[in-house]
């Protein structure tokens, strides 16, 4: 009988809660006013032959590379960072090799070292989500061939020193480091210009979240062009698709589309963080476009109730240290409005005794 391989037999399948989301989407990270008008343009004017021909990405890596100041050689396009994350596990890690998180963290990083048959180390974060580096130093071993960490992270919004992640690479020299920057412009702050120096040091963006190009799946793997060599022997020459390769050039061009609402964002972060302490709940100081807020016992309730009031947000409880906790995320300011009022009535009908500022 045909059987899966001995290591997806103890992978739990991840299955993001999409079904129904209907109303103002706060739950995914993805930017709430979509895509730059350039690219919208862009995706009319279409024509039938550019979908009926295999997709060209090499063609575009050399204007990307341009962009983020790297040779073409040290840029691979992808299908979102998940395609990144996959190709760096299918590139080094052999069956019993070692791969370390540090959780809560982005799910996919274990579930790809997971397939290929890696020993998970799991890492937990230390007080408050502080980066635990002493820790994880701890852990490096030389079977240790694959490190993920996100930065700035997802659920927690908090971000490591470049200084600090270098100290890591450079202590696992035999081991794919992997710096997810998947909400770099809402941090502003990159390792990607260390890249020279650290020759398995690899970085990944994505155009999801403030591109608003989500619906594409496009995203960039970089690092050292040898090493990059090595990774595209893994990856398909058609991974992205014509559609969205055929809008990333104009989105990269309308600096100005995506630098405006980066400025949204971050004001309305501030200002979402300023009610979350109004309001009494605990928070974490965000550089993401989001915030992770610990609701307590009523967390599934605080969830349902924005949702009847037609805002949708994630219930992170079930992430590692995050017990009770809700993810929401910052979008437009409009709609960074419009959540704050919601919490308003929300934690009324939650706790009817409290008094909240008018």
């Amino acid at each position: 009988m045909l059987e899966a391989r001995t290591a997806l037999k103890s992978v739990p399948a991840y299955r993001p809660p999409l079904a129904g989301r209907e109303g103002l989407r706060l739950d995914f990270n993805e930017s709430t006013i979509g895509c730059s008008p350039r690219v919208l343009a862009r995706l009319r004017s279409l024509d039938i032959e550019t979908l009926a021909r295999y997709p060209e990405r090499e063609p575009v890596e050399p204007g990307v590379a341009d962009f983020l100041g790297l040779d073409a050689s040290q840029v691979l396009l992808t299908n979102g960072v998940d395609e990144a994350i996959h190709l760096l596990c299918s590139t080094y890690l052999d069956p019993g090799d070692q791969a370390i998180i540090v959780e809560p963290t982005f799910a996919m990083y274990a579930i790809f070292a997971q397939a290929e048959g890696a020993r998970l180390v799991r890492v937990l974060s230390g007080e408050n989500f502080a980066f635990p580096s002493a820790e994880l130093l701890a852990r490096i071993g030389p079977h240790t061939k694959f490190i993920a960490i996100a930065n700035p992270n997802n659920p927690t919004g908090s971000a490591v020193d470049s200084d600090v992640l270098l100290e890591v690479a450079n202590a696992a020299p035999q081991a794919a480091f992997l710096v997810d920057e998947a909400y770099f412009e809402f941090h502003g702050e990159s390792i990607l210009n260390s890249l020279a120096s650290s020759k398995n040091l690899f970085v990944a963006r994505t155009f999801s979240k403030a591109y608003g190009l989500a619906g594409l799946r496009i995203g960039i793997l970089a690092g050292d062009a040898q090493q990059m060599a090595s990774v595209r022997c893994a990856a398909s020459p058609y991974n992205v698709n014509s559609v969205a390769l055929a809008a990333l050039p104009e989105a990269l061009k309308d600096q100005d589309f995506v630098e405006r609402y980066v400025a949204e964002v971050k004001a309305g972060r501030a200002l979402l963080e300023w009610e979350l302490h109004d309001l009494g709940f605990p928070y974490w100081k965000s550089r993401a476009n989001f915030v992770l807020t610990r609701i307590g016992p009523a967390h599934a309730e605080f969830v349902q109730a924005l949702r009847t009031r037609g805002i949708l947000v994630r219930d992170r409880s079930s992430d590692p240290g995050c017990e009770g906790c809700v993810r929401l995320t910052v979008g437009s300011l409009e709609h960074t409005q419009m959540l704050i009022a919601a919490l308003r009535e929300v934690v009324v009908e939650l706790v009817p005794q409290r008094e909240i500022r008018a």
